[in-house]
């Protein structure tokens, strides 16, 4: 089933001709669909130490071209504070073999997503995400602010997109109680600057090795925004211990804690009816942190 409307399919014999005639000296390596909760791309393994990515919304090509540049600036930016591994762009493909846009192609991490090798009792990795996420709040901002697309500017921005998650929730939430807490978030005040962030800190994100961070992904959203925002891991990633040891590993007070939450409520309830039938791994997963971030507030 797919996720989004006119959603864009693409094979691995697609993959393998783009491929051999665009980086004739990757031809011959395997070609290989990952499976993935992701909603944004189809990522394919090449060989062993390469992956690409393939946006799934039909969109204009140039356009395409625009955000997968800025993407690429961003990764590489993200490459040179992080102190966990993450994928290095390598090229951009151009449209052809029937794939209607450009696509992006990245260094390949090993290592297991945290969606399918749950961390969240492990302090040890809470510990290691701090010092990720520490180390991406540190980096300069160079005069840069928050886009004003999605997450990470005002909480009432989001009040229209809210309205509508509530009113697609019926007969799937408690869409009375969800409405009160949204009341009550929506007025948290933003205190501190922004700072650069990861953006997207959700399981399918995340790679583990052990009970340890190995590595961050879909690293191309890194930019300013809200110094809570990236502390949605905290709900989507850990348990009330673990939860416990970052927010004191970062020094959070209440305020930028609370507002973290807010956001990690606001992205839980998008995911879990959009794509309650298309990707029901990613609606459990805003199930999840759903229930993570009501059980703290009783």
């Amino acid at each position: 089933m797919t996720m989004h409307d006119g959603q864009v399919t693409v094979s691995t014999g697609t993959v393998a001709t783009l491929v051999e005639e665009q980086f004739p000296q990757w031809s011959g390596e395997a070609i290989r669909l990952l499976p993935s909760t992701g909603t944004v791309n189809a990522v394919f393994r090449i060989g062993n130490d390469l992956s690409a990515r393939f946006p799934l919304r039909p969109a204009d090509a140039a356009e395409t071209l625009a955000v997968l540049e800025q993407e690429a600036r961003a990764s590489a930016e993200l490459a040179q504070v992080s102190r966990f591994p993450v994928p290095e762009p390598v090229a951009l493909g151009k449209p052809g073999a029937g794939y209607p846009m450009p696509w992006s192609v990245q260094t390949w991490l090993p290592g297991t997503v945290a969606s399918d090798a749950d961390p969240s009792g492990s302090e040890a990795f809470a510990e290691d995400l701090a010092a990720f996420i520490a180390a991406l709040r540190e980096a300069e901002t160079r005069g840069r602010l928050f886009s004003g697309e999605g997450r990470g500017g005002a909480l009432p921005h989001h009040d229209h997109w809210m309205a509508k998650c509530f009113e697609e929730s019926e007969g799937l939430l408690d869409v009375p109680r969800l409405r009160q807490v949204w009341s009550h978030f929506r007025t948290l005040p933003r205190t501190g600057a922004d700072v650069m962030s990861h953006g997207d800190l959700i399981p399918g994100n995340v790679l583990v090795a052990g009970d340890r961070l190995s590595g961050v992904l879909d690293t191309g959203g890194f930019g300013p925004a809200d110094p809570a925002l990236d502390l949605v891991s905290a709900w989507h990633l850990l348990l009330p211990g673990p939860r416990e040891v970052l927010r004191r590993t970062l020094d959070c007070d209440d305020l930028e804690w609370e507002r973290g939450k807010a956001w990690a409520f606001q992205q839980a309830m998008g995911v879990i009816w959009y794509y309650s039938e298309s990707n029901p791994a990613m609606s459990r997963m805003g199930r999840r942190t759903l229930d993570r971030v009501l059980e703290s507030m009783k």
